[in-house]
């Protein structure tokens, strides 16, 4: 019943964001509870080696390959013969990968999972997954054809590597028209039993380097980061703090990464609607931990559901980077049993 109330307090919540302009609106209350800004970090000291050591290790995604899979998506998919064309793309390149991919159907629209086990079957899975449509006459190559290209990197880099939890892919359908696709997914429990957690990317492409060029809510409980647009935020709920803190130490001295902003939301963003904006809203309100990885939409990018969202205004160098990152927590998560839930030591009363 529990899980009942808030999925309903989800869709009230839903309603009232669709239609508006970005992951937050400008508003007097505090948007998020604490802000952690991870930078790469020149240090060799010994501590700083411990925290790298399995980063570095991690495999390296192609440049090449994520870029060729935006120039493939290169069109708008907002019609049914659109995003029927999205998807036999997606499909295809899974199973170039080893996967088997399944089609669920909803109304209105059809996912796509894919599904590589892992060897513990105690150890749960993680779940990577970004939404393909796009709204009315916009190519969407940040929103979200760089998702949809992570995912698909990640398949090709994961699809044959074994590891201790369960990789499980989604390519949502209908994101645009009020998270469906992801309803529909979260909200069936087949789906979601063995989740540990759940990795949504929606728009991780663009940078831009200008001061000024970088907005922000106001009521921020600290001072910005940056007046820049040049660092990847993760944004996850205050009850599945090791799952956002996987994203914490994700760059390496070979890797020339964006800083990570990480923003843990409290009370499942009951009192922040605005950041209940994506696919990972429905997690949250499942009990799933789940971080949205995002480049802050509207707040940064000029392009934002509009026609000149193409691959010319992506941001090759920091796409890659940002796709590195999300590398890096994936197998960090995939490689590890722990637990993702926040300890209840850890929870301020």
């Amino acid at each position: 019943m529990k899980k009942w109330i808030w999925l309903l307090v989800l869709i009230l919540a839903a309603l009232c964001v669709v239609g508006s302009k970005g992951f937050f609106e400008q508003r007097s209350q505090p948007v998020i509870d604490t802000i952690r800004v991870e930078k790469p970090s020149n240090s060799s000291n010994s501590s700083t080696e411990q925290k790298l050591e399995a980063v570095v290790s991690s495999p390296q995604v192609s440049r090449e390959r994520l870029l060729t899979h935006i120039q493939k998506l290169n069109f708008q998919r907002y019609t049914d013969a659109e995003r029927l064309r999205s998807r036999n793309y997606i499909t295809s390149e899974l199973k170039k990968y080893g996967f088997k991919p399944k089609q669920q159907s909803f109304t209105d629209g059809v996912n796509i999972i894919a599904e590589r086990p892992g060897s513990d079957r105690t150890a749960g899975a993680i779940l990577v997954g970004a939404h393909y449509d796009t709204v009315f006459q916009s190519p969407g190559a940040d929103d979200n054809g760089t998702g949809v290209a992570v995912v698909l990197e990640i398949a090709r880099m994961f699809g044959l590597e074994s590891t201790p939890r369960t990789l499980k892919l989604v390519l949502f359908d209908k994101e645009e028209a009020g998270l469906l696709g992801s309803l529909a997914f979260a909200t069936k429990r087949n789906h979601v039993k063995d989740l540990r957690g759940a990795i949504i990317m929606d728009m991780v492409g663009y940078a831009c380097y200008n001061s000024g060029c970088q907005n922000y809510p106001t009521g921020l409980p600290i001072k910005p980061p940056s007046d820049k647009g040049d660092f990847i935020a993760v944004i996850g709920d205050t009850e599945h703090l090791p799952l956002l803190n996987s994203f914490q130490n994700s760059t390496s001295k070979q890797e020339k990464l964006p800083a990570i902003l990480t923003v843990p939301i409290p009370l499942k963003g009951l009192l922040t609607p605005d950041t209940l904006r994506s696919d990972h809203a429905p997690f949250w309100y499942q009990g799933i931990g789940a971080v949205l990885v995002t480049d802050t939409a509207n707040l940064r990018t000029p392009h934002y559901h509009q026609p000149s969202d193409k691959p010319s205004n992506i941001d090759n160098s920091f796409f890659t980077g940002a796709a590195q990152v999300i590398v890096n927590a994936t197998d960090k998560l995939l490689r590890s049993n722990i637990s993702l839930n926040t300890p209840v030591s850890a929870i301020s009363p």
